[in-house]
């Protein structure tokens, strides 16, 4: 590399600075800016002059200070250590910072994502001599008591392996040596780095057909998605977006999960930070931060960092992807994403699109969802990762039609379109059963152990949702008419609906036992209110009376099955018992 390029601040525009004197820059290179080396981006270059969108506060910059270039696009460091850290959206360890510099981050700081003195212990999966390629594994590191850190052959390397050793390296340690076969060595480090903005590389992208559990009887019965699969929260202020994008960081069956904060409130994200290593994973009994990576870029911080915060993460998630892990990220909220775009847009001065976002708006939120996915992983063995991606939205007084829906809505496969109006009724999670849908749902009926029950349960959502839909039409007549104008059948059906919404999608995330229910234990839910209402159809062409249905004292232990301990399932199945014989007895005293 020769002689660093560097320039001088001719304007400054809130985030955005224009310097002169940079021909030759590239599109998307880091620079430092001003005294205090505050770190940019180019994003848009005129002659020698460029645009710059910089990450942190430019108050006090002012024309004819120095702009260098560093000649390297904003990348994201991988290695050991992801795990557990806190950053904000361009990588900087929050929690290093605060140690360091207290409560607030200097400005210009340029402390490292990855701790260069901690030493992990790696231990060799390949030997001498053997022959390696890009993504191929040659060791691992126990990062967490929940996870092995693989370390993979980087891009760009390939070759046989000339020296490699068990021992204990900080990231930045030589652990394999590679020859080409053009007789150049390349280092391998546990660390890596990759531009956030490019996609890594896969070998081959699959079907994603298998359901990502997440333990939310709403979504799991009735909207799944899939392992690899994408899904936005769109929802007015209020409506519990938040509190479900922490439902599914909490309880979802994956490996890894990386949780964005992006423009939200700060004190949702202390949320985030107190909750997860206090909660217990219920897969494996640890602290749910041993799985998780959390990027912070709250409301308070710069506007620019909050565009990059989205491909930091991704790029994080990415990473653990190629090991072969189930990882799924949470981006809340895209809006605030797309609103760090507008506001970018408009300083640079590009012609405004629908409600001022700038035209390529589509094309970016497509460009972030796709690389979401169910992939054969680069290297050797052949190794299957999952990439889930579910971005929360937030237009503008719940405006479905607002630009930043629109565009989502184009590219996801899952919507869990959230209602004011249930929330307002205390019902959560507030997804609206009538406008929501899932392209996966297909495949709930796979996640089952037993095939039968798998699809058993299929045919019971699908009838559960013919009751909801029922319901919403009969309504409309008891608002004219009333109850009484209803024959027996139609009042079943709007008590057993009402039993559905209130006994089964209904479910509270700050009781121990109903924030997270297995599927198992969603089914012989589901299969006890309908086994009701098919008992009830059958006691009422016997003749007996609606209201002494509706009055069974089985109808208590429905109501509470859903706070039945995961160890005790088969006493949901005795209610289905007790069903059995009240009703029997309600028909023998019909005929008398």
């Amino acid at each position: 590399m020769g002689k660093t390029r560097e320039g001088r601040i001719v304007k400054v525009a809130g985030p955005v600075v224009v310097a002169e004197d940079m021909a030759g820059a590239r599109m998307y290179d880091v620079v430092r800016v001003g005294k205090l080396g505050l770190i940019g981006e180019i994003v848009e270059l005129h002659g020698d002059l460029a645009s710059i969108q910089v990450y942190e506060e430019t108050t006090g910059l002012g024309p004819g200070e120095p702009v260098v270039d560093t000649e390297e696009p904003l990348s994201v460091e991988l290695g050991p250590g992801l795990i557990e850290s806190i950053y904000d959206g361009i990588q900087r360890p929050l929690n290093v910072l605060y140690k360091a510099e207290g409560n607030y981050i200097t400005r210009g700081s340029a402390m490292p994502a990855l701790n260069r003195e901690k030493k992990w212990h790696f231990k060799p999966t390949v030997a001498s001599g053997t022959k390696v390629c890009p993504g191929d594994i040659v060791g691992e590191v126990q990062e967490t008591t929940l996870l092995k850190h693989k370390i993979m052959v980087p891009a760009g390397v390939t070759g046989a392996v000339r020296k490699i050793s068990e021992g204990d390296y900080t990231v930045l340690d030589t652990v394999c040596v590679v020859t080409g076969e053009d007789g150049g060595e390349s280092n391998v480090q546990l660390m890596q780095k990759w531009p956030v903005r490019n996609a890594r590389g896969v070998k081959m992208r699959v079907a994603p057909n298998k359901v990502l559990v997440t333990g939310q009887r709403v979504i799991d019965a009735f909207f799944p998605i899939a392992k690899g699969g994408t899904g936005c929260v769109p929802g007015p202020f209020g409506a519990g977006k938040t509190v479900i994008q922490h439902q599914l960081a909490k309880w979802v069956d994956a490996d890894i999960v990386v949780y964005v904060g992006c423009g939200e409130r700060g004190n949702e994200m202390t949320d985030v930070l107190i909750e997860f290593p206090e909660l217990k994973d219920p897969h494996t009994g640890e602290p749910l931060m041993k799985r998780s990576v959390l990027i912070a870029n709250t409301s308070n911080m710069p506007v620019a960092a909050r565009e990059a915060s989205v491909y930091t993460g991704i790029t994080i998630a990415e990473y653990f992807r190629d090991m072969g892990c189930n990882v799924a990220l949470m981006a809340d909220s895209t809006s605030r994403w797309a609103e760090a775009m507008r506001e970018i847009s408009t300083r640079l001065e590009e012609m405004p699109a629908e409600e001022g976002y700038p035209a390529y708006l589509g094309a970016r939120i497509a460009s972030f969802y796709e690389r979401a996915g169910r992939v054969q992983c680069l290297g050797s063995p052949g190794r299957e990762g999952t990439l889930s991606i579910i971005g929360a939205v937030s237009p503008p007084g719940g405006d479905l039609s607002d630009s930043v829906v629109q565009a989502t809505l184009h590219v996801i496969k899952v919507f869990w379109s959230l209602q004011g109006k249930l929330a307002y009724q205390r019902h959560f999670p507030a997804i609206d059963w009538l406008t929501s849908y899932s392209f996966y749902k297909e495949y709930l009926k796979d996640s089952f152990k037993d095939k039968e029950q798998g699809q058993e349960m299929e045919e019971l959502t699908i009838k559960a949702m013919g009751l909801l839909e029922q319901e919403a039409e009969l309504l409309e007549i008891v608002r004219l008419v009333g109850t009484d104008a209803l024959s027996p059948t139609d009042r079943l059906s709007l008590e057993t609906a009402r039993s559905v919404r209130e006994d089964f999608l209904h479910q509270n995330a700050y009781h121990a036992v109903d924030t997270h229910t297995p599927l198992a234990k969603q089914y012989e839910m589901l299969k006890t209110i309908l086994h009701f209402h098919k008992q009830a159809l059958e006691a009422i062409e016997a003749g007996v009376e609606t209201a002494e249905i509706f009055g069974l004292a089985v109808r208590e232990k429905i109501a509470r099955a859903k706070y039945t301990p995961q160890d005790q399932i088969s006493k949901i199945g005795q209610i289905r018992e007790a069903i059995d014989e009240q009703m029997k007895q309600l028909k023998i005293a019909s005929r008398t």
